[in-house]
């Protein structure tokens, strides 16, 4: 496994790549890696196939994270990061540096970000204003560092996937966009680095986020017409309240492709929630 920390080495060794024939695969991170993250770097793998090029950056993108939000507290462990990508069969492990990645930004030289106006606006949106900018820029470039033919996203983060297709789309990335199902514990927990912040009772606490989903497929399920959403997240904030560590942020029911809010909740309608389990900020969510 190559490990690449700039820019400019990184365009030249998948260049090369290219004219070799070879495709490019590519799964952003913020690194702390868990099998979820792995679950990406298989599927990569199966899309470029066993002469491809699978690219892995672990990146902790500054500008994604609101003053208040835990940029410094973010959890790393590069060492263990370096050794699950070897093991996954990684090619080329990306790590750029911010002086890299945003020139002149700690002097206030630095001003040209990406921005999604439609689907970035509710949830995380809403939740997190200037999240999405940070998301959708950084992604960007690291496109024009890694030139892809395929990239991998998770499931869990929903939302995000869905403004980055569209960026894809929007800006002619000639890039074809997968998104993974979400990686599981055994009790239903979505695979989270910010998992590692919870206590042990608060880890107990953390499952009424997949409960809940799986209360509302039920729901959903004994009802032909339908459940009007307004009801439905009632009933699910108050399971949400039930645990004494936990602190709703948001739920809302959308239609999947387009990410508006829904006045009827029916099979095929996503569910996404985001609850504080103490100081850790946790989301999911699902197809119903």
């Amino acid at each position: 496994m190559k490990i690449v920390e700039k820019i400019g080495v990184m365009q030249r060794l998948v260049q090369r790549a290219r004219k070799s024939g070879r495709r490019i695969g590519f799964v952003p991170t913020m690194g702390y890696l868990h099998a979820g993250h792995m679950s990406l770097v298989a599927e990569a793998r199966r899309r470029v196939g066993a002469k491809g090029l699978v690219v892995v950056s672990i990146y902790v993108n500054p500008t994604q994270f609101a003053p208040t939000e835990d940029l410094e507290k973010y959890p790393r462990n590069l060492e263990r990061d370096r050794r699950l990508c070897r093991t996954a069969g990684v090619d080329v492990l990306f790590l750029p540096s911010d002086a890299d990645m945003y020139p002149g930004r700690a002097a206030g030289h630095y001003s040209t970000y990406v921005v999604e106006e439609c689907l970035s606006q509710g949830m995380e949106g809403a939740c997190r204003t200037t999240h999405f900018r940070g998301v959708t820029t950084v992604v960007a470039k690291l496109f024009n560092c890694v030139l892809p033919d395929v990239t991998v996203f998770g499931a869990k983060d929903w939302q995000q996937a869905a403004v980055v297709r569209r960026m894809v789309a929007d800006l002619n990335f000639p890039i074809e966009m997968v998104v993974a199902p979400t990686h599981r514990e055994a009790d239903g927990l979505a695979m989270s680095s910010r998992n590692a912040y919870l206590s042990a009772q608060e880890r107990r606490q953390a499952t009424v986020l997949w409960r809940v989903l799986v209360e509302a497929r039920a729901l959903v399920r004994r009802s032909a017409n339908g459940v009007a959403a307004g009801s439905l997240k009632k009933t699910l904030a108050k399971r949400v309240a039930a645990e004494p560590d936990a602190r709703l942020d948001y739920i809302e029911c959308f239609d999947t492709g387009t990410l508006v809010p829904v006045g009827r909740v029916r099979r095929g309608t996503h569910v996404a929630l985001a609850v504080y389990i103490g100081k850790t900020r946790l989301i999911d969510n699902a197809v119903l």
